[in-house]
């Protein structure tokens, strides 16, 4: 996600209260102050939503960012001119107007969105896209906020000091760490998708559907390896990037091999052939050969069965163990890296 844009500014040597708005130091400082309500909300909000994985459970938390988001908006827009310049108050009321409509619109729509993205990988890609864009909105308009402070610094011989506020920090971590792990969890997404689509095929033992959906498991889990090559640790943190390996690693075997998956229901429609060709024998008119062609289906069958159920345990017991270890490694992940508010 991107970060707010709080000041990056501070007046050199200054701290500000509300008596302070007659000069221009004081004026700017202490808007400056009252913004910065807003960084905090936010960084409290995003915190959330990455240790709860979802929008949806931290609804609060938005309504909040909200609800102080209006509030700072009301508290600077009664703030006087600076001596007829409107141009400082102006500019942060519409910053905190495009904060509030990006909170309150598109992240919005992205709550609602939340659920219908895990259908597929296209609405996946399409749900953190819109999140991508929601904040470079505030991006662009968090330049432009600051850009008319420098301005009207500059108008007012104000001193300004580059500054990286604690909260400042957070923020862009929580932006890079957002990036990060989005573009990891899409690797991941593709190939988890996919699989699912290819268990759905064996449900219902279409044999040109397991086919197809193992040909593109295959597909997507090599491109997703080689993928994966490019990423470096995260502030020295290899965790998602091996968790992701592993999953990948474990469904491209999967994929590869599904002999005794698709020999089973092979050898089902054949039994199922022979079973219904012998049953129309009466019992009187079958010959020892009927009975001997018919118990070695049966045996063939039971193979199969046995063969089958071993893979389907195997595959089950695999598949849990690297995606626990996937949920797990995801936790961890934000747990050390994403900023607590």
């Amino acid at each position: 996600m991107r970060k707010i844009a709080v000041l990056l500014f501070m007046i050199a040597g200054f701290a500000a209260t509300a008596q302070d708005i007659e000069t221009p130091g004081g004026y700017m400082t202490y808007m400056g102050q009252a913004e910065q309500v807003i960084g905090q909300k936010y960084i409290s909000y995003m915190s959330a939503a990455a240790h709860g994985k979802s929008l949806r459970k931290v609804e609060k938390r938005r309504i909040e960012l909200l609800n102080a988001i209006s509030d700072t908006r009301a508290k600077v827009y009664e703030m006087p001119s600076y001596k007829g310049d409107k141009t400082l108050r102006d500019a942060s009321v519409a910053y905190l107007k495009t904060m509030y409509a990006v909170f309150n619109e598109d992240y919005g729509k992205l709550v609602n969105m939340e659920e219908i993205a895990e259908q597929s990988y296209d609405q996946m890609e399409a749900y953190l896209l819109m999140q991508e864009k929601a904040n470079e909105k505030l991006k662009e308009a968090g330049a432009a906020r600051t850009s008319m402070g420098e301005q009207f610094a500059k108008k007012y011989n104000i001193t300004l000091i580059e500054n990286t506020s604690e909260l400042d920090a957070k923020l862009e971590k929580a932006e890079k760490l957002n990036n990060y792990y989005h573009q990891i969890y899409l690797i991941f997404f593709k190939s988890h998708k996919q699989e699912m689509y290819l268990i759905a095929a064996m449900d219902q033992k279409n044999i040109n559907a397991i086919e197809q959906n193992r040909n593109a498991l295959i597909k997507y889990t090599t491109e997703g390896l080689e993928k994966l090559k490019d990423f470096k640790p995260f502030d020295n943190d290899a965790t998602l990037i091996v968790a992701c390996r592993q999953v990948l690693d474990f469904l491209q075997d999967e994929a590869k091999n599904m002999d005794a998956m698709t020999d089973y229901f092979l050898k089902t429609e054949s039994f199922e052939q022979v079973k219904k060709a012998f049953n129309a024998i009466s019992a009187s008119k079958r010959t020892q050969q009927d009975i001997n062609n018919y118990n070695k289906a049966v045996d063939a069958m039971n193979k199969s069965v046995n063969q089958f159920n071993a893979t389907n345990n195997k595959l089950n017991n695999g598949r849990n163990a690297v995606l626990k270890t996937w949920n797990n490694s995801v936790q961890q992940f934000h747990d050390n890296h994403m900023p607590y508010r």
